[in-house]
């Protein structure tokens, strides 16, 4: 794997697992948006061209290799900078856990302050954490937490404060073009941009005059964000998956067609209310709907759903867990989002079908 400004060569992790040095880890969360790569891959190379010791500072993608090419607009975003996806270590790609129990791991949470359960062992390696979401962790380290409309403002809030030099053109490019497209282009109307993405847009734009007009940005990610060409069924069903589970049910929630939900949950939510309208089907195990209100991403989705599975008496009652990976809101319902113009049809029967093997950790090609 080749090296780049911005990210370590390949080989230095295995040079310190060979002599026993110290690894740090910068990882985002397991759904691995731009927002989680990109925050990744600048708060590591900030901390190596910042501290004084040895340690290597690794970025790793919190996905396995072959879900990387579902992140259309991180693999559109990277190449266009000359960053090749060989050059990222993804997940399936560095053993954690070994390092972890050799001593030699420490570990820094970038979009997300909680490890889940697949991970709990390594919670004794975290030694910082930066988020934009409310905080669900004992304050054991270091913790930024902000309720800002993407984490890469707390990356660049981070970096702007740094020596001279060490905020260079590519790494602001790519916190620039991640704040524009987590924030919706910082509009007011989407309900996620704060003053502080605004103030860092700003400070990037001024230090760099020659990065992109935001308008133009946005609109290209939103393309490379929904594009789905070259994508099987499974890959475009699990471009934008996240699943829950109880002791006897477990929801698997696709942005890309077709919902299946928790009806009645749904139906009466009002923090938010969903304004859902039903769409005709001829299957009798799905349940469409188009949903009114625009702004209610899966992020304010889901709550409904864990409230639904926590409910004394529910035939899926049980403590949730995360079966799978869980990507964040992909944002799909922004207003002329490509997924609404040109999507390839699909059968109920196969989503059906797929979504539920995916559910259950089957791989394709499995018995049903």
């Amino acid at each position: 794997m080749a090296s780049t400004p911005l990210l370590p060569d390949a080989s230095i992790p295995q040079e310190h697992i060979r002599h026993h040095r110290h690894i740090h880890v910068v990882m985002g969360n397991e759904a691995c948006d731009l927002d989680s790569t990109v925050s990744a891959m600048a708060l590591a190379h900030y901390l190596a061209q910042t501290s004084p010791d040895p340690t290597a500072f690794i970025p790793v993608l919190n996905i396995p290799r072959s879900e990387l090419p579902l992140r259309t607009e991180t693999t559109f975003l990277l190449r266009d900078h000359g960053i090749p996806s060989a050059s990222l270590i993804c997940r399936d790609e560095i053993d954690l856990d070994g390092l972890h129990r050799a001593g030699i791991l420490t570990l820094t949470l970038v979009d997300h302050n909680v490890l889940p359960r697949t991970d709990a062992a390594l919670e004794d390696a975290v030694v910082e954490v930066l988020d934009h979401r409310p905080l669900e962790r004992p304050r054991g380290c270091p913790v930024t937490v902000a309720l800002v409309g993407s984490c890469a403002t707390l990356v660049t809030e981070r970096m702007a404060q740094g020596p001279p030099g060490v905020l260079d053109r590519t790494t602001a490019a790519l916190l620039h073009a991640t704040i524009i497209l987590d924030s919706i282009n910082l509009s007011p109307a989407a309900g996620k941009v704060t003053p502080r993405d605004v103030a860092c847009v700003s400070l990037l734009e001024e230090r760099f005059p020659d990065l992109p007009d935001r308008d133009t940005l946005f609109r290209t990610l939103q393309t490379a964000k929904f594009d789905v060409s070259g994508l099987s069924t499974e890959q475009m069903l699990r471009k934008d998956l996240k699943v829950l589970s109880g002791d006897e049910l477990v929801l698997a929630i696709s942005a890309i067609y077709v919902g299946l939900e928790v009806c009645r949950a749904l139906e009466e939510a009002t923090a938010p209310a969903l304004h859902l309208q039903p769409i005709p089907t001829p299957w009798s195990c799905i349940t469409a709907y188009n949903q009114g209100n625009a702004l209610a991403s899966r992020k304010k989705v889901l709550p409904i759903l864990k409230a639904a599975l926590a409910a004394p008496g529910a035939a899926m009652g049980g403590p949730e867990e995360e079966v799978v990976p869980p990507p964040t809101p992909m944002n799909s319902l922004v207003e002329e989002s490509p997924l609404a113009q040109a999507v390839p049809p699909i059968c109920p029967h196969d989503v059906l079908e797929r979504v539920s093997r995916i559910a259950v950790g089957q791989p394709p090609g499995s018995p049903k």
